[in-house]
């Protein structure tokens, strides 16, 4: 069932699972089965890498099948994603391998690839009714020595999957957000056809993502 709230408005007619995405807060308890966490995952393996490297990693925290590892994930976090995040069934880290297994010189690719990995994956869990929420507060150290990684991966996000639930159960301040009207530049602002412009200012809208 496709999540149809606080849909993004375009310029221009995009995938419906692309205006669809977003980022909530407001989750069900549903479990998320495993067939389902190994179609996403699979989505992200799709994507495209530098030299086919495909740099990304995923640790994965399902409350249902390793709720030891949702702990130390979630644990992980600042505590004011903390107050929304423990309600979520699944949470996940997604990891850059720096350097390449082809000859070990380090790819500076690798963050940009996990980026489009997780990008797809996002875009296949709302095909799927899931949504998930990507994170940049959380300690890398409590990650990296939870979890014993090695050096040559960089942490790149912690994230949500779940299915999207009822708004009541937010805080006030957390609910405004999720209804909070949704926007993005105009292409005049980030796309340059031809050369680059000689901009005078620069935008940065607070939107919901």
């Amino acid at each position: 069932m496709s999540d149809l709230t606080n849909v993004l408005p375009t310029e221009h007619p995009i995938l419906p699972q692309l205006t669809q995405r977003r980022s909530p807060r407001a989750y069900t308890s549903q479990p998320v089965p495993t067939a389902v966490i190994q179609q996403l995952f699979t989505a992200a393996g799709s994507a495209a890498s530098c030299f086919g490297e495909q740099p990304w990693r995923y640790l994965v925290g399902s409350k249902e099948t390793h709720p030891e590892a949702f702990a130390k994930l979630l644990g992980a976090l600042g505590e004011y994603n903390q107050v929304w995040v423990k309600n979520a069934p699944v949470l996940a880290a997604s990891l850059a391998k720096t350097t390449f297994s082809h000859d070990g010189n380090p790819n500076r690719y690798a963050v940009h690839d996990v980026g489009q990995a997780t990008a797809t994956l996002a875009v296949q869990a709302v095909e799927l009714g899931l949504q998930i929420h990507q994170m940049a507060g959380f300690s890398q150290d409590a990650v990296r020595a939870s979890f014993s990684i090695p050096a040559e991966y960089e942490i790149v996000a912690v994230f949500t999957i779940g299915y999207p639930g009822a708004l009541d159960q937010l805080p006030d301040a957390l609910r405004a957000r999720e209804v909070a009207p949704r926007g993005r530049k105009p292409l005049a602002e980030y796309v340059f056809e031809g050369g680059w412009p000689q901009l005078t200012t620069e935008r940065y809208d607070q939107a919901p993502v």
